[in-house]
């Protein structure tokens, strides 16, 4: 198989600490600062960076979130979010430009600096992504518009800075890109036999090889109001 030919600039490395952001409302790490040189990489992501509720956020699984900056145009453009707003209104830890949810895929193998990733799912908004943009909406505009961001597990622990590169090395599952996949998980729109065949998908986070075998099993429904607004 041939591998395309993907590298990109780090935009900017972003990394928080867990804080009472909202009065009455749980603690967050979604408030993300821009960070300069050198940052280590461990097998649970950035060694300075943190998250409050590690049974939903980070964890090997979701070790780094890494966003489009080419979304930004479009949620500006859109009206959406307020002219100036910089990379990392959605807490991401590193941004690029030219490296989307449409050409990159599920199992997706990366360098990182002197680390090596693995793309392992998209991000499944919730409802601190509205408080923190300002924009109530905006869990449910993540889930229409597929524009969420991707996690990477850890492979190799190394480093990495603002400047550096980050490159395709491996591709596994061409057909499986974040953008399919991650718009079949929050939709639910899946035919059984593609529900079956991520529900096997070796390199996919077992979260939602999960969630795909309840879909191939016919389990139609999900309850996502704890996610999207923050209710039991």
């Amino acid at each position: 198989m041939t591998i395309p030919e993907l590298s990109a600039e780090i935009g900017g490395i972003f990394l928080g600490s867990v804080q009472d952001l909202w009065e009455g409302k749980a603690a967050s790490a979604i408030q993300k600062d821009q960070v300069y040189g050198s940052q280590a990489i461990t097998p649970t992501g950035f060694s300075e960076d943190a998250q409050a509720d590690l049974t939903v956020h980070g964890g090997e699984e979701k070790a780094i979130h890494h966003y489009a900056e080419d979304h930004y145009a479009g949620w500006l453009r859109e009206g959406h979010m307020v002219q100036g707003t910089m990379p990392a209104a959605f807490g991401e830890n590193i941004t690029t430009t030219g490296l989307t949810e449409e050409n990159l895929c599920i199992g997706d193998i990366l360098r990182l600096g002197t680390a090596t990733v693995q793309i392992s799912q998209g991000r499944q908004p919730c409802w601190k992504l509205g408080l923190h943009t300002g924009n109530e909406k905006m869990p449910y505009l993540f889930q229409k518009t597929g524009r969420t961001g991707w996690y990477y597990r850890v492979l190799e622990i190394g480093a990495v800075e603002a400047g550096g590169r980050i490159s395709l090395i491996e591709r596994r599952h061409p057909k499986w890109s974040v953008l399919r996949v991650t718009r079949a998980r929050l939709t639910r729109r899946v035919s059984t036999d593609d529900a079956e065949i991520l529900a096997e998908l070796p390199d996919l986070a077992v979260g939602w090889r999960q969630a795909f075998a309840r879909m191939a099993a016919g389990e139609a429904k999900e309850d996502t109001a704890a996610r999207l607004l923050g209710s039991n």
